[in-house]
């Protein structure tokens, strides 16, 4: 029997918060398993110019302070997502901020972009990365100037990374979202670009922003007419919801912050098609949103995801997640006759 299987359940009986607060303390220690056997070749992909062992991600949110990472590649992750990271420490939101939907497969959280600050992160990033490391930017909660404050993160950051993540899309911080406009988000990416251009005199990494799932069609048309207009490199589609969709069971339900996890899989897919039309499939998607599959992960893909990361499902069902996806989805595409998953990117629009 896997001995993380007896592990979880006594890791769940503490709080949300300090449960996690354990969890990525124990992996930093390198306290965590290690992939024991090489992926199928079916999952190598290129995306954004990178080369991924498998397209299945840890998303952002749970290494916020760059702990973990090299701990997550050595489960099998083909790529990890670090932060959300501010230029300046910041406390978060009061506690409680994170509450566990068990029934619904869920969590809702209002955690406010707590972090170490980016000087702790690029210290933990500094060295050899042994895999794919991307690093997720946000604003500072009292900032006077969110330009500024991704600008510095940038800047700080981008030499460390593989790639960078505007994040303008979590509910938790006040005016946060308002910054997914047409003409302020092209201001931020055009900035961001460029400070990592110039920190980067070698080549700068690509630059995604992170959308909310909460976007009417106009939203979703101009967001799409900026990430087509060349300074985003690829959108992730998406981050947590603030809509509660009826049958939700848990007694947390009415919590407010942003819901993840099993409900928010057909909205966040159904956007995730939406912007590869809106796009033309000339814009490199990774999808996000409920994975807890490997037929959830392929259906990500086939409805336009390049790359797919989870964050919910690993939290309930721990390590043992990232090899049952990873399998599933590689005997899906031998199934269906695909000899590399990027050929099956999309296949729901052809």
């Amino acid at each position: 029997m896997d001995p993380y299987a007896l592990i979880l359940p006594l890791i769940r009986l503490l709080e949300p918060e300090r449960a996690h607060r354990v969890t990525v303390r124990a992996l930093a220690l390198g306290l965590g398993p290690a992939q024991r056997r090489p992926d199928d070749a079916v999952l190598r992909t290129r995306v954004l110019g990178i080369d991924f062992p498998n397209p299945l991600g840890l998303a952002a949110g749970f290494d916020k302070d760059a702990r973990a990472w090299r701990a997550a590649l050595r489960m099998g992750f083909g790529f990890v997502e670090t932060g959300t990271v501010t230029p300046r420490p910041q406390a978060g939101n009061p506690r409680p901020r994170l509450f566990r939907l068990t029934e619904d497969g869920a969590v809702i959280n209002r955690m406010g972009f707590n972090n170490d600050g980016m000087e702790s992160a690029a210290r933990r990033l500094a060295g050899p990365r042994p895999g794919v490391v991307g690093v997720n930017i946000g604003k500072n909660r009292d900032s006077t100037d969110a330009v500024a404050d991704y600008a510095a993160c940038a800047t700080r950051l981008a030499p460390l990374a593989d790639y960078v993540v505007v994040n303008v899309s979590s509910p938790n911080t006040p005016g946060l979202r308002a910054l997914q406009g047409p003409e302020t988000l092209t201001r931020i990416v055009d900035t961001v670009a460029g400070a990592a251009a110039r920190a980067c005199p070698a080549g700068a990494p690509p630059v995604l922003v992170k959308i909310a799932p909460d976007l009417t069609e106009r939203d979703r048309a101009d967001i799409a007419s900026v990430a087509r207009g060349g300074a985003v490199a690829g959108l992730i589609i998406a981050n947590t919801t603030i809509d509660r969709p009826a049958g939700l069971r848990s007694r947390w339900r009415g919590e407010s912050g942003g819901l993840s996890g099993k409900p928010l899989f057909e909205p966040s897919t159904r956007l995730l098609a939406d912007m590869y039309r809106l796009t033309d499939g000339n814009v490199p998607l990774i999808g996000v949103g409920g994975i807890a599959s490997g037929r959830d992960a392929y259906e990500k893909i086939r409805a336009g995801a390049s790359l797919i990361q989870v964050y919910t499902a690993f939290v309930y069902q721990g390590p043992v997640l990232i090899r049952r996806i990873k399998d599933e989805l590689a005997a899906l595409l031998h199934a269906d006759g695909y000899d590399k998953v990027d050929a099956a990117v999309g296949a729901k629009h052809r």
